[in-house]
């Protein structure tokens, strides 16, 4: 044990005296950790930041403590009784539906809020001009106050003190919404908000039986410690309520699960940046230890053991990245304070702003475990290579593999570091995936390497002395192929893989999804009102298909007695139980639905209340025939049995319900209807004309103008994938950074080549000429391997993850390629000019 002490203290004293020459050599090394480290650290504490504000802002995000969602009814008298026993309540009323000129002009979709005179609870609610909100929202004589977001008055042309119409209601808008507290937790909106009162909205006309409606009961407990608790005896107390309950500590988990979420994927392509970094790492290494072999010889020679030599140098790599990894988390560290002044506004971000050790750790842990892995197989090489070898060689290329004690460092290495990302993802089954890939990329491109090289060996001879030099580079002894090829290889790829996705996912929703789309979506038609409602589509649209169903609202219970709050729920799956759900029933099978399993009901079926589930999402959450089906309908819990299941055509978005009941389950129950009009020849003026023709004549039916959904949404993909690309940007940095060195760590190899060339009668053009036939074959191979790797990887998400058509986009490709072909060239001349430049006596003798 004394020895091993000994033998270390030698080697640290050691290590730290030949780092007083400096850096040199090391700068990309450093770049390369402190760039994988700095992206984890960064993305980790953001994500941190924003979950841990939103739930120590639960409270204003809620606006109460508690609250308690109904969907379509009020709470009865029971129930609010019980809400008034718990504290001080506060009910909003959330709807959509069409704002209009009083002229009939023009109208568009707003997201109304009806609120009371305790409204909010917590936090405050700020409007331009700065005056109580009971003033903004009063009555005088038969008009009503709101307040209204910006845009509102931006898409009709209206100014503070300009007047609409809402259903009957005749409202005039005295300000705009600054700041409302909890528009977070009310859920993303489709269009621009309408506040007003709960008065003002009964005027309107709009809330009636089976209307579209979302009660919210709010409540400033009188103990808030006890809201947890609450959740349980409320469902307890009055299990047929149906409602939903959510807790301040808790106030928008649909926001903070998208935030991890997002946080894990950009975590992810941090990790392949650091990944990529690794191979730098590991030419550093080589480069590094190669510049030291004279060194390394004299201790040998000196009788230094083969240890102690590998622990000099180990000690001074793991020195060197600690430096890095230290810059990597002070940028981590520093991106909150950053990153949150943009995001004010639009995420809820802390009042102070802190460090996040935890986050920080994480990231230095991923740096070190990288380092160790991808620096230990160099190091393996100059242990195993002999002090005489060393005098005559002129690097540690020929080294066989290293012996298998360093071959299993860098295996527990690397499995540590899959354990660490796999364990520390939200999802772990996507990290397993994507660390796969990953693993699968670095040996494909290994083949790819060897495969270049073999062709090139094996080509014809060609005239050109410059190309023939060039494939001759290619395959020789110690060539650059594995290092430019794992360099460029595994960033193009990430970055044609996310190219291909984003455009595939805008191709959609602007080209196949909009065609297939219908241009409306019509809600809240009563009952008497469908047959004019009718008669006016096909007035304006004669030739325009005209689709109807019933429309209720239901949230799922418990499947087979159980309550789905106590279930284990794969991600996929989540979203059918999140919140209510809109279901029908229907006689016949539904238009583009196949049954996959089972048998749909008979026409006058009228048996045990049977369900039509969606095949996919039933699988998802573990269903299957036979299996019943627990939802509470207008405050009544149904129980029905899976009859069958059936293929949905999502991106259709056509009229389409995962759940679909047989039509004795809701015999005699209030609904409105729900619309659909198809007209594929519509311009944008006839489709204004319908909208304002449906509008004037039924006001409280709200219309959805379906290209103006694709709209927003494409914006918010945009939005994302602006952030995706900056990520994946980080990853070609460090593909770039890992490209400089690899030919940095060559170009000693390079320079003696080039001067034996040139006293043998080469030209610095021919040399030129040669070289950049060399980089353009490695680069064009790398891009060829990307398009395929990314193309594939994107047709998996895009075709069996997000369901939708895959199609290969060819600009993509000539961007990367034309990438790629930059990168290598453009980075390989400006590493080679200086070795030209060389003159050729110093070099001749140290040969």
């Amino acid at each position: 044990m004394s020895l091993a002490v000994s033998r270390l203290s030698i080697s640290f004293r050691l290590a730290l005296r030949e780092m007083r020459g400096g850096l040199s050599g090391f700068y990309i090394f450093l770049a390369c950790i402190a760039l994988g480290t700095g992206a984890i650290a960064a993305v980790n504490s953001v994500s941190r930041s924003i979950t841990e504000a939103i739930a120590g802002q639960g409270q204003e995000i809620l606006a109460g403590d508690i609250r308690l969602e109904l969907n379509n009814r009020e709470a009865s008298q029971q129930e609010r009784s019980f809400l008034d026993s718990l504290g001080q309540v506060s009910v909003t009323t959330g709807l959509r539906s069409m704002a209009r000129k009083p002229d009939g002009s023009d109208q568009a979709l707003v997201e109304v809020k009806a609120v009371d005179g305790a409204y909010p609870l917590y936090g405050s609610f700020k409007a331009e001009p700065d005056k109580p909100l009971a003033e903004l929202l009063g009555k005088r004589g038969e008009t009503f106050g709101a307040v209204v977001a910006p845009l509102l008055l931006e898409r009709l042309g209206l100014k503070q003190g300009d007047e609409l119409l809402l259903g009957n209601a005749r409202i005039i808008l005295n300000g705009t919404i600054i700041n409302e507290p909890d528009s977070l937790s009310d859920g993303f909106g489709f269009a621009p908000r309408l506040l007003l009162s709960r008065d003002a909205l009964a005027a309107s006309g709009l809330v009636s039986t089976g209307s579209l409606v979302e009660h919210a009961y709010k409540i400033r407990l009188k103990d808030p410690a006890n809201r947890s608790a609450l959740t349980a005896r409320a469902n307890s107390e009055f299990p047929s309520a149906g409602w939903s309950v959510r807790t301040s500590d808790r106030a928008a988990p649909s926001l903070a699960e998208n935030v991890d979420r997002f946080s894990q994927f950009l975590t992810l392509v941090g990790l392949t940046a650091l990944i990529v970094g690794g191979v730098g790492v590991a030419n550093a290494v080589r480069a590094f230890l190669d510049a030291k072999r004279t060194t390394i010889a004299t201790f040998k020679c000196l009788g230094a053991p083969a240890a102690v030599v590998t622990q000099i140098y180990l000690i001074q790599i793991m020195m060197l990245a600690i430096i890095g990894i230290t810059i990597g988390v002070a940028i981590g560290a520093a991106a909150p304070f950053i990153a949150l002044q943009f995001l004010e506004g639009v995420l809820p971000v802390p009042k102070e702003v802190t460090f996040y050790p935890s986050a920080l750790a994480v990231a230095a842990l991923f740096g070190l475990l990288i380092t160790f892995a991808f620096a230990v197989l160099p190091l393996g090489h100059a242990r195993e290579v002999p002090a005489t070898a060393l005098f005559r060689e002129q690097s540690f290329d020929a080294a066989r593999l290293p012996s298998w004690p360093y071959l299993l460092a860098a295996g527990l290495a690397l499995t540590a570091l899959a354990a660490l990302a796999i364990f520390s993802a939200e999802d772990r089954f996507v990290a397993s995936v994507f660390l796969a890939a990953v693993a699968g990329a670095f040996i494909l491109l290994r083949l790819v390497a060897a495969l270049i090289s073999a062709i090139a060996r094996r080509s014809p001879r060609v005239n050109s002395p410059a190309l023939r030099l060039a494939i001759a580079n290619i395959h020789r002894p110690g060539a650059l192929t594995p290092s430019v090829v794992l360099s460029l290889g595994l960033g193009l790829a990430l970055l044609v893989t996310l190219a291909l996705i984003d455009g595939n996912m805008r191709r959609q929703l602007t080209g196949n999804i909009a065609d297939k789309a219908p241009n409306f979506f019509f809600v809240d038609i009563q009952g008497p009102e469908r047959e004019g409602f009718v008669s006016i589509l096909k007035q304006q649209s004669p030739k325009g298909v005209v689709t109807q169903v019933p429309m209720l609202r239901g949230r799922i219970l418990a499947f087979n007695g159980k309550d789905v709050a106590q279930m284990n729920v794969p991600p996929a799956g989540r979203w059918v139980l999140r919140g209510d759900r809109g279901i029908t029933y229907e006689e016949k099978l539904p238009e583009r639905s196949i049954v996959t399993e089972g048998k749909w009901w008979p026409a006058d079926y009228s048996g045990e209340p049977s369900v039509s589930f969606s095949a996919e999402e039933a699988s998802e959450l573990g269903l299957k025939l036979g299996d019943t089906v627990t939802v509470n309908v207008l405050g009544r819990n149904i129980t029905a049995r899976i009859a069958n299941f059936r293929k949905v055509e999502w991106e259709s978005l056509s009229i389409n319900f995962v759940m679909v009941f047989s039509p004795n389950t809701f015999r005699g129950a209030p609904h409105a209807w729900l619309a659909t009009l198809s007209d594929p020849a519509a311009t944008a003026q006839q489709e204004a004309q319908i909208l304002r023709a449906v509008t004037n004549a039924y006001p409280t039916i709200t219309s959805v103008r379906v290209k103006d959904a694709i709209s927003i949404v494409d914006q918010l993909i945009g939005q994302l994938a602006t952030a995706i690309r900056a990520a994946a940007a980080v990853a070609l940095i460090a593909s770039v950074l890992v490209l400089s060195g690899a030919l940095a760590a060559g170009n000693r190899a390079r320079t003696h080549d080039a001067i034996i060339l040139k006293t043998l009668g080469a030209t610095r053009n021919m040399l030129i000429r040669a070289f950049s036939y060399e980089y353009m074959i490695l680069g064009a191979a790398t891009a060829v391997f990307a398009l395929f790797a990314g193309g594939v990887s994107a047709w998996f998400v895009v075709s069996r993850i997000m369901k939708l058509p895959s199609t290969f986009l060819p600009d993509v490709a000539i961007v990367t390629l034309a990438a790629s072909l930059l990168l290598t060239v453009g980075i390989g001349l400006a590493g080679t000019w200086r070795i030209l430049g060389q003159k050729a006596a110093p070099v001749l003798r140290e040969l």
